[in-house]
């Protein structure tokens, strides 16, 4: 009997230390993983956000960057860590919504392998021509596109990427164009080309395109979101501009791994939150051409990727594009 209720202690002790570990987080720094290069959109949607978490929670939160496979990379890493809310992953629609789509094989999974922490933001794409193109709205580009099938082309940060689909669910939308798309390495070299009139026209996201059009080397023609960009407020979108139903986007959400403890996650929650609703924060992403989402919860994201999974899936079958 005397060894029967020893046995139990040891358990209930046993048990009682992850509660106590809950209890106490953060104790120690928080790593929170990019999975693209320094720099990026991404990334400083990360130091962003992580700069003020890290007061708010009283532990740093330190950036990894992981890039690699298009982001699946720092995605797996995060997907096999240990859900402790030590390793948190700085989502993208690429990571959780086409990759798992586009690529032939993928060491993880969106959904299953991940806890919903809530979205930061969202960021507009940008349909852009460069300032020579005799062409001042979407009607205009779509006219001339198609009274030259074959002859034009548009750019984007490379094949399978969120601005490669935005150029094709835009060429499906006005019923087919005959453009070819110009894949890059990158968001920063397909801008330079714009920018230098080696390409016409592309597809980018609004914090690499803003510096390009406030500078006057590029014309914009519309965002690519349903209402107007804050950045832009005086740019009308695609669907503003005749092309029902089109919307094209990249956001960035925080990520814990699957089965991290809820009192964790109301902690992280409770800092993203209280994060976006600094205006310094709001500031900091709208600068950038973020549109920040401070409604966002771990249930609402949690549904918001499903959403995109089914949309994205769509597209990237249609679209044709495949990576091994």
């Amino acid at each position: 009997m005397r060894l029967r209720f020893l046995a139990g202690v040891a358990m209930a002790c046993l048990f009682a230390l992850p509660a106590g570990a809950q209890d106490n987080y953060p104790s120690k720094p928080i790593r929170m993983i990019v999975s693209f290069a320094v720099g990026g959109p991404t990334d400083i949607v990360a130091r962003v956000m992580g700069a003020r978490m890290a007061e708010i929670l009283g532990q740093q939160v330190i950036i990894d960057n992981r890039p690699g496979a298009g982001g699946n990379l720092g995605a797996d890493m995060v997907a096999k860590a240990p859900p402790d809310g030590y390793t948190l992953l700085m989502a993208t629609v690429s990571t959780h919504a086409i990759n798992p789509l586009l690529y032939k094989k993928i060491p993880y999974d969106p959904v299953k392998d991940f806890t919903p922490i809530g979205q930061v933001g969202v960021t507009p794409s940008v349909l852009a021509v460069h300032k020579d193109v005799p062409v001042k709205n979407v009607q205009e580009l779509i006219a001339m596109l198609k009274a030259n099938p074959g002859k034009y082309s548009y750019g984007s940060s490379g094949l399978g990427s969120i601005l490669h689909l935005c150029g094709e669910s835009f060429k499906m939308a006005v019923g087919g164009l005959d453009v070819e798309h110009v894949p890059y390495r990158g968001s920063a070299p397909m801008m330079n080309d714009l920018a230098a009139g080696q390409i016409p026209m592309a597809f980018d996201g609004l914090p690499t395109a803003l510096p390009q059009i406030q500078a006057g080397t590029i014309r914009p023609l519309a965002t690519g979101t349903a209402t107007r960009a804050r950045a832009l407020p005086d740019l009308s979108t695609v669907q503003e501009q005749g092309v029902k139903g089109y919307e094209c986007y990249t956001w960035n959400a925080i990520f814990a791994p699957a089965k991290t403890p809820k009192p964790i996650v109301d902690k992280l929650a409770a800092a993203m939150k209280q994060s976006l609703a600094d205006p310094v924060v709001i500031k900091r992403l709208q600068d950038t051409g973020v549109d920040p989402t401070p409604e966002s919860s771990p249930d609402k994201l949690a549904e918001f990727v499903k959403v995109e999974l089914a949309k994205w899936g769509a597209i990237v079958k249609a679209s044709g594009a495949s990576l091994d």
